[in-house]
């Protein structure tokens, strides 16, 4: 019980400073809040769930009582706790029988997973706003105010023109940034308990046996869930937005699989780790081929793609995820 709670105690001074340094304004802070989940990822993965229960709500507690309460129940909520959650879930394993026999164990899978890091991230992306108000004009308008003093900061900072139109740029923003921040909070997520999980395994303290990520796939339900988030996306006000936001995250966790999905097709073929990096990298700096990655990874739910390229002698997976 002591090294749980000095294993918590030490992650969640880690998220706190990470989480912290927000206050400090400069830009590197807008990557280091980013990974504020990963201590608590590590203690919940490499120790207990418990372990990373007790870091969410020491960090929360220490940034309530440094910075005020405000920031305690958003990083409890918005941080500490989907964390915990998702290390929770990695964990989480049921002993099947084979043969008559026991000792086997069927994982949490990881398609599973990364389904929750997208409902966490729209579940997050939601809350924060319904800050900015109870109907969609409300959020629209703070959003709005926001943006159109940034872009004013930014044409004094660069001398443009004052006369320069900046209102459709600004109205253009204003309905792309909550599904992009549903975007990248998925990514996050995802990148957070994958580089948590590689890291304990490193250490040699990671549980389960280290899946096969290139056969992922999410759960059987997601096409239809998906489907009725893009319907939603038309009802009119916040349950729309909701739904919209639901959608983003629901392509992106796709888009994962559609990167699977590459990394499957392309063994054997010569220049592969060239034509992997090159994918990656054009989805992150490029932003949209993630919508193409997306229906390459909902085609294979459709025809089970990957399924084709698997060799005909090849036997079942080591473990069932």
């Amino acid at each position: 019980m002591m090294q749980t709670f000095l294993v918590a105690l030490g992650a969640a001074a880690a998220a706190a400073l990470l989480q912290a340094s927000i206050v400090s304004g400069a830009a590197i802070a807008l990557v280091l809040i980013q990974i504020a989940p990963l201590p608590i990822l590590i203690a919940a993965i490499g120790w207990n769930h418990l372990a990373g229960l007790l870091a969410a709500i020491l960090a929360a507690l220490g940034l309530g009582l440094t910075l005020g309460p405000p920031l305690l129940f958003a990083f409890f909520f918005g941080v500490g706790l989907p964390a915990w959650w998702l290390g929770y879930l990695a964990l989480l394993g049921r002993p099947i029988a084979t043969n008559g026999a026991g000792g086997e164990t069927e994982w949490y899978p990881v398609g599973r997973l990364v389904q929750w890091a997208a409902i966490i991230a729209t579940l997050i992306i939601a809350a924060a706003i319904l800050n900015f108000g109870l109907s969609k004009e409300a959020v629209e308008g703070e959003l709005r105010k926001a943006l159109e003093r940034i872009v004013r900061l930014t044409q004094e900072q660069k001398k443009t023109p004052a006369e320069v139109d900046t209102r459709a740029l600004v109205d253009m923003f204003v309905a792309v940034v909550p599904l992009a921040a549903a975007v990248f909070l998925t990514i996050f997520n995802t990148f957070n308990l994958w580089l948590a999980a590689r890291i304990v395994s490193v250490s040699g303290r990671l549980r389960r046996p280290w899946p096969d990520l290139s056969a992922t796939e999410l759960p059987n339900f997601t096409p239809g869930l998906l489907a009725a988030a893009i319907a939603g996306s038309f009802i009119p006000n916040l349950p729309g937005l909701f739904a919209g936001l639901l959608a983003a995250s629901l392509f992106t966790a796709y888009a994962m699989i559609g990167f699977a999905v590459l990394h499957t097709i392309t063994r054997g073929v010569s220049g592969r780790s060239f034509v992997l990096a090159a994918a990656y990298a054009v989805a992150l700096i490029m932003i949209w081929p993630i919508l193409a990655l997306s229906m390459l990874g909902l085609a294979d739910a459709a025809f089970k793609i990957r399924a084709r390229f698997a060799a005909p002698t090849a036997g079942p997976p080591a473990t069932r995820i």
